[in-house]
């Protein structure tokens, strides 16, 4: 089965072909601009790549009706527009990546696969605000979770790479990107993770403030009068690293920051706090710590925030190999000698988690 797997972000449309034994036949990213994405680009992108039997498409939010991989048709797409609300910086890219591909390849299926689905295993306990009851019947207030397709892949390389079983395996995965979340995984299950109900919450970001007293932000609009509207376009775009640095390159204030710039060392400081805190947070949602897994952008590429987060988490029982860590390239095992706790990075891949799970789909449905 050759399953073509689309993830529409904020400025692209990444394109990943792949066939019997996820062998990757296809490969192609494309710009997107206020207008979509450009039909031409995508016509030309599949031109040389053999014909797909199924699309894939990553869509952000699968709210409490989808908790799995399913099939795009009339009432699905329906649905997944109503559900644009909940997720209105993230949905509307997934759905016009859906509509695009159909409009080039009417006649080849399409099936959703959902980042909130990995967390519809959070235990009540864990997924449950503590809010008025008619919140969260009339308007699905609970923790839904994100990244849950990077989460999913990156605990079962993860266990791979440790040599583990699956089964028994207390896993924190760190997903570390321009977004960044963690999640605590428990024999390939999610038990508990750092974002909510919007991909705001948690961790600090690139330019997401990750978590704030939601006290502030009643105060901003009640006694600074600022509009709702205001206050979300600061937290989401405004925030994060971005406002404590000004700039949303980790790489860049790693550097000023090994240079001596104070306001570099502050936010190298606060990404690693909230961090080291929400591991930890993790560790005890799961009752102890197996594997520290990183990945994304900033988890399998920056050597300092491996490091420093290693040695904050020594009390765990984290040591990670000094030498193996400075020369990752690819899905690594960086464990120190010793260790209690098995650390790796693994690359994220979120196209093969997505293939996996459309697979079982089709089969399951003969």
């Amino acid at each position: 089965m050759r399953v073509l797997v689309v993830n529409a972000g904020s400025s692209s449309l990444k394109l990943r072909l792949l066939g019997e034994g996820d062998q990757l036949l296809g490969s192609a990213n494309l710009a997107a601009d206020a207008g979509g994405f450009d039909r031409r680009a995508l016509i030309g992108a599949l031109a040389d790549w053999p014909a797909p039997d199924v699309a894939a498409h990553r869509v952000v939010h699968g709210g409490t009706e989808f908790g799995s991989a399913v099939r795009v048709d009339e009432r699905v797409a329906r649905r997944l527009h109503q559900l644009t609300a909940l997720a209105p910086l993230h949905q509307p890219k997934s759905l016009a990546g859906l509509a695009a591909v159909f409009e080039v390849l009417p006649d080849v299926p399409a099936v959703a696969c959902f980042d909130t689905a990995f967390h519809r295993t959070l235990a009540p306990a864990a997924s449950t605000y503590a809010v008025p009851a008619e919140w969260r019947e009339r308007y699905a207030v609970r923790r839904y979770g994100f990244h849950g397709l990077s989460h999913a892949y990156a605990a079962r390389r993860s266990v791979e790479l440790a040599g583990r079983p699956a089964a028994g395996t207390r896993v924190v995965s760190c997903h570390l990107g321009a977004g960044a979340s963690l999640c605590a995984v428990r024999d390939g299950r999610s038990v508990d993770t750092t974002m909510g109900f919007t991909p705001l919450d948690g961790l600090v970001m690139a330019t997401r403030s990750g978590s704030v007293d939601p006290g502030l932000v009643l105060w901003l609009q009640e006694h600074e009068g600022l509009a709702p509207h205001d206050v979300a376009t600061a937290l989401e775009e405004r925030s994060g690293l971005l406002a404590l640095a000004g700039t949303a390159d980790l790489r860049e204030i790693e550097h000023r920051a090994a240079g001596g710039d104070a306001t570099a060392r502050l936010a190298v400081d606060v990404y690693l706090h909230r961090l080291v805190g929400a591991v930890a947070a993790m560790t005890a949602a799961l009752g102890g710590l197996d594997l520290l897994v990183f990945t994304g952008g900033v988890g399998e590429h920056s050597v300092p925030v491996r490091a420093a987060a290693a040695d904050r988490l020594r009390w765990l029982g984290v040591t990670i190999d000094a030498a193996a860590n400075e020369h990752v390239d690819g899905d690594a095992d960086i464990t120190g000698p010793g260790s209690a706790v098995s650390c790796v990075v693994v690359t994220a891949r979120e196209d093969l988690q997505i293939a996996r799970e459309v697979r079982a789909l089709l089969t399951a449905q003969g």
